[in-house]
Formats: structure tokens, sequence, C-alpha cells
């Protein structure tokens, strides 16, 4: 089964760039039909979405978040990476990856890691 890992800085300053890895294990990043998202939970507010990647590597952000958000990977080391630029106190949250298995026309099955706390504070 797939299992995911976020890998990063637990604190960042503001202004600075926040860098997060996930690695998957068990499964393929290239897998066909798949795509690899990042969400993130900010404190006492819901899940949001904030990018993926697809099999082929074509990446999809919110629109919100385009301008300063960027999702990239490394297939040799099946990892996927956020790089979230010009950071302030607001993207404090728990960021989660996430792996998207289509197995219907209308289901999906979601794959967790288990969460990485990041907080911004000078």
């Amino acid at each position: 089964q797939v299992q995911l890992q976020e890998s990063g800085p637990g604190l960042v300053k503001p202004s600075q760039s926040l860098s997060l890895s996930c690695t998957v294990s068990e499964g393929s990043i290239t897998t066909n039909n798949y795509y690899w998202s990042w969400i993130r939970q900010p404190p006492g507010k819901g899940l949001e979405w904030m990018g993926a990647i697809d099999n082929s590597g074509s990446a999809y952000y919110s629109p919100s978040l385009k301008s300063r958000t960027s999702i990239s990977r490394d297939t040799s080391k099946n990892q996927f990476t956020l790089q979230l630029s010009s950071v302030t106190p607001e993207d404090t949250a728990v960021y989660y990856c996430r792996g998207v298995e289509p197995y219907s026309d209308y289901e999906r099955y979601y794959y967790w890691g288990q969460g990485t706390q990041v907080t911004v504070s000078s």
C-alpha cells in the first residue's frame, strides 16, 4: 500500500521560503492516473488544497496560492516537493502530502501522510 512521509523544517521566518518534501514508498509517483497533492490545515480551520502534480509531472495550483507556490518532483528519489515563498504567520499550519488514486468514475482513494507542523515566526 502507498505510504507517504513529509519532511522539512518546523519553523520558518517571515518572508523566507518554505520547502517540504514528501517521500512515497510502496508505490511510484509516476503511476498512471495517480496524482500527488499538498493540503494544509491552519489552526482552527478546515483543510485547504494547495496544489498537485500528476503522474506526468504537470502541476496545478490553488488560484489563491499560485503566485507563490511551486510543486515539483524528483522521480529518482520518488519524492515530490512543495515550495511556498514569502511566507507570513498566516501560513502556519499542519501540512499534509496526499496521493490520490481514482478507482472508479466517481470515487477516489486518498493516501495521507501523517502531517508536519510548520510555524512561521520571527
